[in-house]
């Protein structure tokens, strides 16, 4: 009998094959992600943070790179114009899926269809490319990498933060944490023993920049209550999965996709739905990007008997 942790794995992938099958016989179709994770039976959030950990490449790019497979085997097995194809494969004008088809294949769909033996198929980690005909779709689930990251289990305490809601672009929370400190500051709540962290409610490969909601917090002690646009709540506890993500900030959807989509397939636990944490353990003022640490802290369930 399988173990629990092989059954999740089986269970995730057989899920995703069946999101891949969807896209490969819809390509052609609008593919809007609440219906794709609803056919997997994932939430959107964790979804699409899944299927980019497991297949390599986020959904956007994974429906790109297709109907450009499909697009460059029209050209090779055909006498359609470009225009045609260029339509069918989600471009408005010639111009920009030239531009597209030649930045995958490094050469122009006129000098594409010329060359012979130009393959049609573009990179794939997980080996899955545009099946013609209805052809039979091959998933092999990505769970290794050249360098295998860290990720242990961790149980979060109850604490009482004061924190600011960030309404927009992630890397526009500068000033968000600017006002929290200067708040914080004015009222002496810095310590040694205070942490600073951010709370993301969203992804932003699926959630529009101006809509994403981020809270910068910072551990207050009993006694401390919130004012203005501040406020004071408690974060409750619980178990996550804990990373540490060494390098920029615009790089943290790397370290998501290990966790939802690499290590919660092999473990048997199932994501939950607080918010995620990033703590931060280097003042990124006086650190160069490249040497930033970060903890990704992602929420799950309670962990299935018997695992």
């Amino acid at each position: 009998m399988l173990n629990v942790k092989s059954q999740t794995h089986r269970d995730y992938a057989e899920r995703l094959l069946r999101v891949l099958v969807h896209i490969q016989k819809h390509l052609g179709d609008p593919l809007p992600l609440d219906d794709l994770a609803r056919i997997a039976c994932f939430s959107p959030f964790h979804f699409h943070r899944i299927f980019r950990g497991m297949v390599g490449e986020s959904i956007k790019q994974h429906v790109k790179r297709l109907r450009l497979e499909r697009a460059a085997g029209a050209l090779k097995s055909g006498e359609r114009a470009v225009t045609e194809i260029a339509l069918d494969a989600g471009y408005q004008s010639h111009e920009s899926f030239t531009r597209a088809f030649r930045a995958a294949f490094d050469r122009s769909p006129t000098e594409f269809r010329e060359a012979a033996r130009a393959s049609t198929r573009l990179r794939s980690r997980a080996g899955v490319h545009f099946a013609p005909r209805g052809g039979a779709v091959e998933f092999i689930p990505i769970v290794d990498r050249e360098h295998e990251m860290k990720i242990e289990v961790r149980r979060l305490e109850p604490r009482r933060v004061a924190f600011l809601r960030h309404v927009g672009p992630y890397d526009q929370v500068g000033k968000t944490w600017e006002r929290l400190c200067d708040w914080a500051g004015a009222r002496c709540l810095f310590g040694p023993d205070v942490q600073y962290f951010g709370a993301s409610y969203d992804d932003p490969e699926i959630t529009p920049a101006d809509k994403l909601r981020y809270d910068a917090c910072l551990t207050v002690e009993d006694g401390v209550d919130g004012e203005g646009e501040i406020g004071v709540r408690l974060i409750d506890g619980g178990e996550y999965a804990v990373a540490l993500h060494e390098g920029p900030y615009a790089e943290l959807s790397e370290t998501y996709a290990e966790i939802y989509g690499r290590w919660l397939p092999s473990t048997g636990r199932e994501p939950g739905p607080a918010p995620c944490l990033e703590f931060y353990l280097n003042d990124p003022d006086s650190t160069e990007p490249e040497d930033l640490l970060t903890e990704v802290w992602v929420p799950l369930l309670d962990a299935p008997a018997g695992a």
